[in-house]
């Protein structure tokens, strides 16, 4: 469990990479996202995060949330990204997490996938909580339909089903919509030992979403508190092409926790 606030300021919060990935390791496109939130009291969220991070805070709250997406030609390097490996859908659930350099960044708490592959060599590999489900994402005029079914490693009967409105596009985002959507990394733990992974990808172009549907409990499952009230936050986006860089060295002159 985090026990200590970072060792710097965190950093700004910006709706543009801070980095450039120009050597990425890894390439993807995020279509069709809808992001559900929820706020949460960082006091239960920081015992669910790895070491060496606490809960990234708005005005004192954090936030839970659910992510349903297309994950599109994953691919490795600079090479072609894969067409039908490395395309399917996704749902997330992740939190919002600051090291002790500053850095602001996501950790997944949940990640469901409907290529068993892929998840495979995501939970042997890189040590990430995929799990294999039954997915779909369908459009009907201006409605996008997401729905999972958990497979494997279960809890049997995780679930979701969610269905947006996408509404107008949004030119001025609030600053809690930057704080939910500009993550520039990922927080995790590989082997035991704190993982940073930077990414970098275009502005998002964010609509506003009116939420026709939601039947989960894949938020339960991911070990969180079940939500009793409808999301603070609902929005939608076409996406966007990304890349992952590499795990960057420790900045001199900061203490690791």
């Amino acid at each position: 469990m985090p026990t200590r606030p970072p060792a710097v300021e965190p950093d700004p919060i910006t709706a543009d990479p801070p980095h450039a990935a120009d050597r990425p390791l890894l390439t993807q496109s995020w279509l069709d996202l809808a992001f559900l939130h929820w706020a949460a009291d960082p006091a239960d969220i920081a015992p669910l995060l790895p070491p060496n991070t606490v809960p990234d805070t708005l005005d004192g709250v954090t936030y839970v949330g659910l992510v349903a997406f297309r994950m599109h030609r994953v691919g490795w390097f600079r090479l072609p990204g894969i067409p039908y490996l490395g395309t399917f859908p996704e749902t997330n659930v992740r939190l919002y997490s600051v090291d002790a350099h500053g850095r602001r960044g996501v950790v997944f708490r949940s990640l469901d996938a409907s290529r068993l592959i892929p998840v495979a060599v995501a939970r042997s590999a890189f040590r990430l909580p995929y799990v294999w489900s039954r997915m779909s994402v369908r459009h009907d005029g201006g409605t996008v339909t997401y729905t999972s079914s958990r497979r494997w490693p279960g809890p049997r009967g995780a679930h979701s089903r969610i269905a947006v409105r996408i509404g107008e596009p949004i030119e001025e985002p609030t600053g809690l919509e930057h704080f939910l959507t500009a993550r520039w990394g990922m927080h995790s733990a590989f082997f035991g030992r704190p993982l940073y992974l930077p990414n970098a990808h275009p502005r998002w172009p964010l609509h506003r979403a009116e939420l026709l549907d939601c039947d989960e409990n894949l938020v339960a499952a991911a070990g969180l508190p079940a939500p009793a009230e409808p999301p603070v936050s609902v929005l939608y986006s076409p996406g966007v092409p990304v890349r992952f860089g590499r795990p960057p060295r420790r900045p001199a002159g900061i203490p690791t926790p």
